[in-house]
Order: C-alpha cells, then sequence, then structure tokens
C-alpha cells in the first residue's frame, strides 16, 4: 500500500535524508499526506481570510453590517468546511494507525539483537559477536559507534543509565526514548549500505549537543569481516581495547594513504 501511494507523493523527506530502513517509506508517505492535507487548508484559509481583509476594508461611504451568523447560509461557510475537515482527519487518521502498527505492534522476529545504553554524553553498544547470540563472553562493545548488517532484521534494546536520551537514526526515521529504569525494545531492517549519523532528540545536559554517534551499515562479508577482527576471546573489557586499537589503525593507514 505505501509502496504504491509512494509513486504518487513529493517526497519531502526523502529529497533531505535517504531512505535505510524497511519502514522509512511508510513515515514518508504519512508525512507527505499530512503535510499536503494541512498545507491544503492552512494556504487556503490564509489566502481566503487575506481576501476578506482586503475586500470588506473601511472604505467611505460604506456601513459595516453586523452578521449573526444565524441564517442557513451563514451556517454553511462554517459548516461545510468543518465537514471537509473532518474528511480529511480521517483520511489522516487511517494511514497513522497503519504506521503505528507496522512499526510499533507488529514487530517481525529478529534475525540479530543489539543492546544500547546511553549516558552523558556517549553512546554504547553492544554488538553479538560471533556466536550470534548477544550477552555472551563475545559481545563486541564500542562507543558511538554501532555496526549492522544490510537486509538484517534487527532487535534492538535501549536504555539510559543516568537522564532521559533519544535514540534517533534520521535515515531510519527511528525515534525512541531511553527511559531510566527501563529497558525499551523495538526493532528496524537496514536496506542501504553506507554509514550515517545517530543522535540524541532529548534534551539530556549541557553536552548534549554534541552526544552523536555513527551507524555502520555493511555487506554481509564486510560485517563478516569485522566481527571476525573484533570478537574478543576473554572481555568487555579487552572488547573495548580491541575495538579502538582497530579504529586507531584504520586512521592512521587512512592518513598514511
Amino acid at each position: 500500500m505505501f509502496e504504491f501511494l509512494d509513486k504518487f507523493m513529493p517526497g519531502i523527506l526523502e529529497s533531505l535524508l535517504p531512505r535505510a530502513s524497511s519502514y522509512a517509506v511508510q513515515i514518508d508517505v504519512l508525512f507527505d499526506v499530512i503535510t499536503i492535507l494541512v498545507g491544503f487548508w492552512f494556504f487556503l484559509v490564509l489566502g481566503y481570510f487575506f481576501y476578506l481583509i482586503f475586500r470588506y476594508r473601511q472604505r467611505d461611504g460604506h456601513k459595516a453590517e453586523y452578521i449573526s451568523g444565524e441564517t442557513h447560509k451563514q451556517k454553511q461557510a462554517i459548516e461545510i468546511p468543518h465537514y471537509l475537515i473532518l474528511v480529511c482527519d480521517v483520511a489522516i487518521i487511517i494511514p497513522t494507525f497503519l504506521v503505528w502498527f507496522n512499526i510499533k505492534i507488529d514487530v517481525p522476529p529478529p534475525d540479530e539483537e543489539v543492546r544500547i545504553v546511553a549516558q552523558q554524553w556517549a553512546w554504547t553498544f553492544y554488538h553479538a559477536g560471533e556466536d550470534k547470540v548477544l550477552g555472551t563472553e563475545d559481545d563486541i562493545v564500542s562507543v558511538n559507534e554501532l555496526h549492522i548488517k544490510n537486509n538484517t532484521q534487527y532487535s534492538y534494546h535501549l536504555e539510559s543509565k543516568d537522564v532521559m536520551h533519544n535514540f534517533s537514526v534520521p535515515v531510519f526515521r527511528l525515534k525512541q526514548d531511553a527511559i531510566p529504569g527501563r529497558v525499551i525494545s523495538g526493532h528496524f531492517k537496514p536496506i542501504l549500505e553506507g554509514e550515517w549519523d545517530i543522535q540524541c532528540a532529548e534534551m539530556c545536559g549541557v553536552a548534549h549537543g554534541i552526544m552523536g554517534a555513527r551507524i555502520f551499515i555493511k555487506s554481509e562479508a564486510e560485517h563478516n569481516a569485522w566481527l571476525a577482527a573484533n570478537t574478543p576471546a576473554t572481555s568487555d573489557t579487552g572488547t573495548l581495547a580491541i575495538v579502538n586499537q582497530n579504529r586507531s589503525q584504520e586512521k592512521k593507514d587512512r592518513n598514511n594513504g
């Protein structure tokens, strides 16, 4: 349905940000529907408002007439737009419910899982190691870097160590609050390889503006190579050192190249 509707939509968000998740098209279509319907009534009412101001402005020789709005014709000026706006509301509510159901309720079974921990002012990501099981000794822990495989269904488990944060991935059209004391689960399926921004979209302190991270979406071969290079044999502490060491080596190689 949404793929069909997308053919007739202007693609406002897509013109600014690529779609990198399987449900991004649904968010984009809903955004376009709301923008078109609300924008239509906004400019229509605004234009008619200024027309009335100009048409019935004060002029010499014209006496102002008091209109009570009690006649049937006068009431129609309110009733007809009111019913039309209700129709538009229904046109917005239906796709809104479908998008909400598809993303929040109808959660597909995951192929892999990631744990995301927010704190002032950094993101910590726990990736399953080569055993593909999250919460074991070979988990890969990285700070401000999330590495995932393209065309793979992920389930994420989001939590906060201190204050409220918001896990925002604009190319996924994903925003989810991280609340202290709670673990909130969600899902995404990346469909576009590349390196993109992760943001905190909730004011969380003086360094909120620099609480950014990066998400790396790689092919299966590239992701498996990253797993093999970073999966630890001992503990999470060793993992952090391995990841940081590898990233430093990559930067050195790029500088030398």
